[in-house]
């Protein structure tokens, strides 16, 4: 009985031995592993905020931030445009007669026409 004890001492303990070798040689690559992540995560971040080392690359972020945002502001005015010639339209069309369409009525109509097919494109564009 206590030969077989033995056994499984010994087993216990070749097997601690190189359950142990393997972690302290797993923890000498981890630094340079981990060092590696860091510098990754670091440039994930740098891109993602848009802080690269790079000033190249940070002109070119700052001009696509900018040309987005002034195509959005644009959308925003011809929108608000859109939305107060519709309103100016209508009310032409309820003053004039049934059978009487002035000519301010199909300018506007094709000005609300134009407007809306430039805020049109500039969307399908936008991406």
């Amino acid at each position: 009985m206590f030969k077989s004890m033995w056994k499984y001492v010994v087993i216990l303990i070749l097997s601690l031995t190189l359950f142990a070798v393997r972690a302290d040689s797993q923890s000498k690559t981890t630094p340079v592993n981990a060092a590696q992540v860091q510098k990754i995560a670091a440039e994930r971040e740098a891109e993602h905020n848009g802080t690269s080392s790079d000033p190249h690359q940070q002109l070119q972020q700052e001009l696509i931030t900018r040309t987005v945002s002034e195509r959005q502001l644009q959308l925003r005015i011809d929108t608000e445009k859109l939305v107060a010639l519709t309103a100016e339209l209508k009310q032409n069309v309820d003053k004039t007669g049934a059978n009487v369409l002035s000519l301010d009525v199909i300018k506007k109509a094709q000005e609300i026409q134009r407007l809306a097919k430039s805020v049109q494109d500039r969307m399908r564009n936008a991406y």
